[in-house]
């Protein structure tokens, strides 16, 4: 996999320590789809890539909204418009585009790899958030989306809970033929055991944690359905995408 020298074309912190950047990389932006991923380079003080979520691509720029969440997030923070980041991309299986009455859920982060999604599929869509201060990217999904809902586990703002279960509740009186889902795993589990228990087929986005980024070092396997030496699969490679019956998220 080829590495790109990108130029940063744009930074916002967009909430406390979230940050939204966009970089100049008409490759990556050519051939990306929904729920691919960059591996970056975030500078010196960081020995190994991270792998990122892209948020957006067309037009030459891909956009990719990351949170802090250790050295090599804070050091790719530091970057500045105009400075020059080492990309490889795009990596990995992303979403099969697929039904004409689709419903999307993310949970935090997860919120980010869905808005290329959203603008092709639109549909439903929850986004969960822990608390009001978090809310992002609710304007920008009501654009491309049919109803959006935002909910926060405490309460804050939006609905009063986890958005799983008002994802359930939509389903009791309204038609789906597909459920995309990014976020973290007890809220994936929950996705997974609903999207089962009603027979709605359902593509989950996993985030694990990544070493090489292209299915050499095994370092993010996670644990699936199938039998033999396909038990344990990279997400890296073979997902992050895959189907909720594909995965035991048991690891």
């Amino acid at each position: 996999m080829k590495a790109y020298d990108c130029k940063l074309i744009r930074k916002e912190e967009i909430a406390p320590g979230i940050f939204d950047f966009v970089i100049e990389a008409p490759e990556i932006a050519a051939a990306t789809k929904p729920g691919q991923f960059l591996h970056i380079d975030c500078g010196p003080s960081s020995f190994l890539r991270r792998p990122i979520s892209i948020c957006d691509a067309e037009d030459g720029m891909v956009r990719f909204i990351f949170q802090v969440k250790g050295e090599g997030t804070q050091s790719l923070s530091k970057f500045n418009v105009g400075d020059t980041i080492n990309v490889m991309g795009p990596l990995g299986h992303g979403f099969e585009i697929k039904g004409r009455r689709p419903v999307i859920i993310g949970g935090g982060i997860g919120v980010f790899p869905l808005y290329k999604l959203a603008k092709q599929t639109g549909g439903t869509v929850f986004l969960g958030f822990r608390d009001k201060s978090l809310v992002v990217m609710e304007d920008e999904f009501e654009r491309v989306s049919d109803l959006v809902i935002v909910g926060t586990d405490n309460g804050s703002y939006g609905y009063d809970g986890y958005v799983a279960d008002a994802m359930d509740g939509y389903l009791s009186r309204s038609d789906c033929d597909m459920i995309y889902a990014c976020g973290p795993k007890p809220m994936l589990k929950t996705v997974k055991a609903i999207a089962e228990r009603r027979k709605i087929p359902c593509q989950l986005s996993l985030e694990q944690r990544m070493g090489c980024g292209i299915g050499a070092c095994l370092v993010c396997t996670c644990e699936t359905t199938h039998e033999g030496t396909d038990k344990h699969m990279r997400v890296c490679k073979t997902g992050p995408v895959f189907y909720s019956t594909e995965v035991t998220l048991n690891d």
